[in-house]
């Protein structure tokens, strides 16, 4: 049992709780744990995510269509933290330098090698030749939903190519085809590294065949291994497209398109007001990191989709990156280009950057890191001087607010649950002034600067520990014995109200000797008391004997 101070005692608590439990949160809603659907769903659209979440997790077989070559087997493999979300596997991309510029690999169709095979004898190797070789971790799928709703014009509306205003940012748009459309127009990319997709459907098309060998409507055939199609020929088990519609009528690419397009925005802890967020945009970080869009309201969006307002802290262009270069062209993307990435969820993305050099350690040894690699050249430099520059203390708000982007609402150990540990420090918050620097923050939802009621409402919703309140007062058992440990006399985790074997006193789940002979060295006083009444005497004894053996 944790021995942190108790500000406030059990009383106080249920007297703070009666205004709570009827605020019922006060009209604020907790923000979602990265992961977790958007909110509003109508039910048939829960029902699609539900299903499309099942399927990015599951692989075809082989005879369905996996392979011949492949990275991965599902989706999930890739995008792991969480389903959905950022992942630590890296693909290989390659091809040959030739006067200064990239060329695909000769034969090859694209600069993706595919390291998984059904067989050894139809594995893709890497060329030894390849003069270009670059890793690419795993994006974040999250809420890609909301960033498939966002206009194009509001896009193509923060491009800047030549650099107008003088402020060493040119920001480019990168118009590609549209692969569900390919007839209507190049479009403004916005996913991939180098903003090489354009819409949703394409990306889990693309993504489909390209990372599972899995042909479907939108890219019907499959990868040769090294450019090699007689190889293709004796490999390929499936016949192409292999991606056919269920039983009702949805395809593979459409159902794990439907969990994408579902996914809720990660939540951001605080929301507003940190000081770290006021130095970020001070050393240039914003004027590519732009923290706000908004989806149009259109009807031919799910109306969870419509309006909404979010905090993405990216401007999907394309920026010469300086020394972070890999080398690789990918459409109009240079080989020194790559797209602002999204800081969503910053705060549980390890490894960082495009190639994952930047791993394990402390979030912020890794987000400094970061920093100081966008220079001391390509468009991120000034910012990263500017950073460099900072005071220490300035360096800390920065990586704070940093850590803000993907924190759970109450989350104060980073832990990802909600629970006694977290309780504590809610406890501990309790009757101070809260600022949104304060680590105290994260529980002041409504941004009050104290905790109220509400807070408390919503920590309570929010709780992710254990649920049982067997004595009915609202509030989880763990709490009521957090605050008052006296309410647990055996330490066994249960009211000793609810027990229902309350002579079981060192909760091995057995009356036995171990029980007499605590009870006999605590005759007379209260520690050992079974019955309620305050002494330990012949009635605990009589009640210890009655119940003497395994408890039912």
């Amino acid at each position: 049992m944790s021995t942190t101070p108790r500000i406030l005692s059990l009383a106080s608590l249920l007297t703070f709780s009666t205004a709570a439990l009827s605020h019922a949160g006060g009209g604020i809603t907790l923000q979602p744990k990265a992961g977790a659907p958007l909110q509003g769903l109508t039910a048939d659209e829960l029902a699609l995510f539900e299903t499309g979440k099942i399927l990015f997790a599951t692989p075809p077989t082989i005879e369905q269509g996996l392979g011949p070559i492949f990275n991965k087997s599902n989706c999930q493999s890739c995008h792991s933290v969480p389903t959905g979300g950022w992942g630590s596997i890296t693909v290989t991309r390659f091809g040959l330098e030739k006067k200064g510029e990239f060329v695909e690999y000769p034969g090859e169709v694209q600069s993706l090698l595919q390291a998984e095979a059904i067989s050894e004898s139809c594995r893709e190797i890497l060329p030894a030749d390849a003069t270009v070789v670059s890793l690419r971790v795993t994006n974040s799928s999250l809420a890609f939903g909301i960033v498939d709703a966002i206009a194009d014009a509001d896009i193509i509306a923060n491009g800047d190519p030549t650099d107008a205003d003088g402020d060493g940012i040119s920001g480019k748009v990168h118009y590609v085809d549209v692969l569900e459309d390919p007839t209507g127009g190049l479009r403004p990319g916005r996913f991939g590294w180098k903003a090489q997709v354009a819409t949703l459907f394409s990306f889990s098309g693309d993504a489909t065949r390209n990372e599972m060998g899995f042909t479907n409507s939108l890219v019907p055939s499959e990868n040769p291994p090294n450019g090699d199609y007689a190889l293709l020929a004796q490999c390929d088990v499936a016949s192409d497209p292999e991606d056919v519609p269920d039983a009702a009528g949805f395809t593979f690419i459409e159902r794990v398109t439907h969990f994408q397009r579902f996914l809720g925005m990660p939540p951001q802890t605080p929301k507003v007001g940190m000081t770290g967020e006021a130095i970020f945009n001070q050393v240039g970080c914003a004027k590519c990191h732009i923290r706000d869009w908004q989806t149009p309201n259109d009807p031919s969006l799910a109306e969870a989709l419509r309006g909404q307002n979010a905090k993405i802290y990216s401007d999907f262009l394309l920026h010469d990156m300086g020394t972070l270069a890999d080398g690789i062209q990918q459409g109009d993307a240079n080989e020194f280009e790559f797209r602002t990435p999204v800081l969503w969820n910053l705060a549980t993305r390890d490894p960082m950057l495009h190639d994952g050099r930047v791993a394990g350690g402390t979030f912020a040894e890794r987000v400094t890191a970061v920093i100081v690699a966008h220079g001391p050249f390509g468009e991120g430099a000034a910012s990263a001087a500017a950073f460099s520059a900072l005071s220490e203390g300035e360096k800390g708000q920065l990586v704070s607010f940093l850590r803000s982007l993907g924190r759970l609402e109450f989350d104060a150990d980073f832990s990802g649950v909600i629970d006694i540990v977290d309780f504590y420090s809610f406890w501990s918050c309790a009757n101070i002034a809260i600022a949104p620097d304060d680590e105290c923050a994260v529980h002041d939802i409504n941004a009050s600067g104290s905790l109220e009621p509400d807070d408390l409402s919503m920590f309570l919703q929010a709780w992710g520990g254990p649920a049982d309140d067997c004595d009915a007062n609202s509030f989880p058992d763990a709490i009521d014995i957090a605050l008052d440990a006296s309410l647990d006399s055996n330490g066994d985790g249960i009211l000793d109200s609810c027990s229902t074997c309350p002579a079981d006193l060192d909760g091995n789940g057995s009356v036995d000797g171990s029980d007499l002979a605590t009870l006999l060295s605590g005759w007379g006083g209260s520690d050992a008391d079974i019955d309620g009444s305050g002494t330990v005497d012949g009635q605990d004894l009589a009640q210890m004997l009655s119940a003497w053996g395994p408890c039912a």
